[in-house]
């Protein structure tokens, strides 16, 4: 019979310390709001680069690149330097941005997605397609009705911080199961 491995402390502390966090940002949505204002901020800048290189890229190698690409990556590296920049405002007014970034991304993507049925192929470009137009509706949804991003990204934050904390301690506890 193997060795049994140690109870993993380590891990249950991590564990109770995001359970911990998930409550408080539960109960304070406007701490989450902040954070993950910069977050978003970094997200819009690293999407927006990489909008702008596909457009580099495909300009290179075709002579003619998908301007819609070129103008939305320009959109969300603008959009994220003003979030890092001015965090605060970002979380008044991320009700409006939030979705007209969803909006933005998702028509970028959708204006090349022949590259990626020719390059991917068929399963990839129909997943894609299917990713990307769910993406459209939900920003055209959260721009209708601002208020429901603007409450909802606090509590999604919060009850992924749980979900992590109960994986961790789950975790914590298998770690007691024979070596083999």
């Amino acid at each position: 019979m193997g060795r049994r491995t140690g109870f993993d402390w380590f891990e249950l502390i991590i564990g109770i310390l995001l359970i911990l966090l998930g409550v408080f940002t539960f109960a304070n949505p406007g701490f989450a709001l902040t954070g993950f204002v910069m977050m978003y901020g970094v997200v819009a800048i690293v999407m927006g680069v990489s909008d702008i290189v596909l457009y580099v890229r495909v300009e290179r190698y075709t002579g003619f690149g998908p301007m819609v690409a070129l103008i939305f990556g320009i959109l969300s590296v603008m959009s994220g330097v003003m979030l890092i920049v001015y965090p605060d405002a970002g979380s008044l007014i991320i009700s409006i941005l939030f979705p007209i970034w969803f909006i933005a991304h998702c028509i970028s993507r959708l204006s090349h997605m022949h590259m990626v049925r020719i390059t991917a192929g068929k399963a990839a470009y129909y997943l894609m397609l299917i990713a990307n137009i769910a993406g459209l509706v939900l920003g055209i949804m959260m721009f209708i009705r601002p208020w429901i991003s603007l409450l909802s990204v606090s509590y999604i934050i919060s009850l992924y911080l749980l979900s992590l904390g109960i994986d961790s301690i789950v975790i914590a506890f298998s770690n007691m199961r024979p070596k083999i």
